[in-house]
């Protein structure tokens, strides 16, 4: 069989986008918080007092992962818990201080990392760029709960 053209294949082009973002995200953003310790931080920042389960469904992180990522930022002493006065089991989440400091450092890093990451497209071309991807990923999302139907195709 034939080698095949990896440049028609969504999970290698995945891949690396990934590797780039990555090497951006510790050369301009943090080498100490993770992309996905950032997403929890502006989760909470946008809708402080949300529970574990609700970050992870809002930043699309499994509840293993979610769980740790809390953990370490909450080890760092960027979020604090409170019980939930509605429900005794559930723990409701806020950035402390040192969170907000943090989130508002990295949110205005993350906006120069995203110019120089999208700079090869024009701004209709990351439009463009943006309605697919998400598309893509909110059908890819359908595929870890395969009792769930799939989204139909717009």
């Amino acid at each position: 069989m034939a080698a095949v053209d990896l440049t028609t294949h969504p999970g290698h082009l995945a891949r690396r986008l990934q590797q780039a973002h990555y090497l951006l995200w510790n050369t301009m953003v943090s080498e100490e918080t993770t992309s996905p310790q950032f997403a929890v931080l502006n989760a909470l920042a946008a809708e402080p007092g949300l529970d574990q389960r609700t970050v992870g469904e809002r930043v699309g992180l499994d509840r293993s992962t979610v769980a740790e990522v809390i953990s370490r930022l909450g080890r760092r002493g960027l979020l604090g818990k409170v019980r939930d006065p509605g429900d005794g089991r559930r723990f409701l989440l806020r950035l402390t201080d040192d969170g907000l400091r943090v989130h508002r450092r990295l949110a205005v890093r993350t906006a120069r990392m995203n110019q120089i990451f999208l700079a090869p497209l024009s701004d209709a071309e990351q439009q463009t760029f943006f309605a697919l991807i998400r598309r893509v990923a909110d059908a890819a999302e359908g595929l870890r709960n395969p009792a769930e139907p799939l989204a139909a195709p717009h």
